[in-house]
């Protein structure tokens, strides 16, 4: 995580309450809202805050993550101010969303603590320099990186993740984390903007209907009104899998005709309306009732055993079908690739 000072500062001690408070503050709000069904159950809180030895390393974290998001926040109304300037805000179609929910990787939090080189040690890099290490090992000016638990997020020489505890406060109410496919790792929220082609009775309201990463390119060629190509370069090409969007904007519920289905490195989902099976690798399959039980507290495989058979049979068709599976083959793709 990494971000400027001016911004770490506007989070200065707003996190020091901890995990419990900010996570039950989040909760009330999602009430508020109206973004929680009194049905669902809360998930598990994982930390217990005055457990934490070093609780202002801790709280930093988030202080940085928070600011991460301010910043990125701050380029948006740029962006958003040179389309009002040039004309176009009003006929621009604005999606903003996540990739997967809150990220529990113990990323540079459980080495020993380094210290901060007095100046730098290494040759500086050019700016024409591109980094191909997932670790950085040092900086454009020539500082070693440093991780370790205690060592101060944010800095251009820091390499540090928030962590499992945050990660949980995150994706508050639900389990899990990025990498699995339970809501904790890919239920994120949709933001459309688009004055000229959302009615104005659905301004500001909250759409429940499910969507998935795959329609944003089936939502963009149905308002550009163009036809996907069938093949590239005289090479057949993989159709589009997702629906259009679009009658959301205009009020109307979203109409799909198959599953939606999800893999990260063997974990799994799909869902089929009200219904959820997900699984984590290479564990068996979980089935919910995701209106009833968005949080996925109460797994219901056992009890509707031939519906379970009926959605996992149609997953496999489909990992086949796009590539997903055999595992072997694709793991030794990707690691090759990442040579």
């Amino acid at each position: 995580m990494h971000a400027k000072d001016r911004d770490i500062k506007k989070y200065s001690v707003r996190y020091d309450v901890g995990y419990d408070a900010i996570r039950a503050a989040r909760l009330e709000k999602m009430k508020a809202l109206g973004l929680l069904d009194s049905r669902w159950k809360i998930s598990a809180q994982v930390s217990d805050w005055s457990l934490v030895e070093d609780k202002a390393w801790e709280a930093r974290c988030m202080e940085v993550y928070a600011a991460m998001v301010d910043c990125m926040d701050q380029g948006i109304g740029r962006l958003i101010d040179t389309l009002k300037k040039n004309g176009q805000f009003e006929n621009t179609l604005i999606l903003y969303m996540q990739d997967n929910g809150g990220c529990a990787e113990a990323m540079g939090r459980n080495k020993p603590f380094q210290v901060r080189a007095d100046m730098a040690t290494l040759p500086g890099l050019p700016a024409t320099f591109l980094q191909p290490d997932m670790i950085p090992r040092q900086t454009r000016d020539g500082y070693p990186v440093r991780q370790g638990k205690s060592v101060m997020p944010g800095a251009a020489d820091t390499y540090i993740g928030y962590g499992r505890s945050w990660a949980n406060v995150s994706n508050t109410p639900f389990r899990e984390y990025k990498h699995w496919q339970h809501e904790g790792g890919i239920s994120t929220p949709l933001i459309a903007h688009w004055p000229a082609g959302i009615s104005a009775t659905c301004n500001g309201k909250l759409e429940s209907g499910a969507g998935h990463l795959i329609d944003i390119m089936a939502t963009c060629v149905d308002i550009a009104n163009v036809a996907y190509p069938r093949e590239l370069n005289g090479t057949s090409i993989q159709p589009l899998e997702g629906i259009s969007l679009r009658p959301s904007f205009e009020g109307s519920p979203i109409s799909r005709n198959s599953p939606l289905y999800w893999e990260h490195e063997g974990n799994r989902a799909i869902r089929m309306g009200q219904w959820k099976l997900v699984s984590k690798h290479p564990g068996d399959w979980e089935l919910y009732d995701i209106e009833a039980d968005r949080t996925e507290m109460v797994d219901l495989a056992k009890l509707y055993s031939a519906r379970v058979q009926e959605m996992s049979g149609l997953w496999e068709a489909w990992a086949n079908r796009v590539g997903v599976k055999p595992w072997a083959v694709v793991e030794a793709a990707a690691r090759k690739k990442a040579k």
